[in-house]
């Protein structure tokens, strides 16, 4: 069975988690994105974030929150995608970069806005009182 490899970024402010949406997609994802070759979590998690949303993450800052494996939203039916999610600090201004077209700051009310593997994390997050 396929399998994207994909780390996240879980930010929460005011209980409320960061998403994105790329440009022509009509659903949000947590910023993040495929792992290159030879990188750790952390490497994938620091340039993610920079090309995406032109912050820095603070390595020393970040704590893994879970992985989590849905159908991958787009690919063919079998396809998972496993996504490695970590909180951390970050430096900076957050503003939409290279692919990404907008940020939002989403609630558990817009659960059914985001891809199958984000509703997972979703729900985890709800179940800790961490997004409202």
């Amino acid at each position: 069975m396929p399998e994207i490899d994909k780390v996240a970024w879980i930010r929460i402010e005011d209980g409320r988690i960061l998403s994105t949406r790329s440009r022509g997609k009509d659903v949000w994802y947590l910023p993040g994105g495929k792992r290159e070759a030879g990188e750790s979590d952390l490497d994938t998690l620091i340039r993610e974030i920079t090309e995406e949303l032109g912050v820095v993450v603070l390595p020393a800052s970040a704590v893994h929150i879970g992985t989590f494996a849905a159908q991958a939203h787009g690919h063919a039916a079998g396809t998972l995608v496993r996504m490695t999610c970590y909180a951390a600090d970050y430096q900076g201004e957050l503003r939409p970069e290279s692919e990404i077209e907008e940020l939002a700051w989403l609630g558990y009310a817009d659960r059914h806005r985001v891809s199958p593997v984000d509703q997972l994390i979703f729900d985890h997050l709800r179940s800790t009182d961490a997004l409202r």
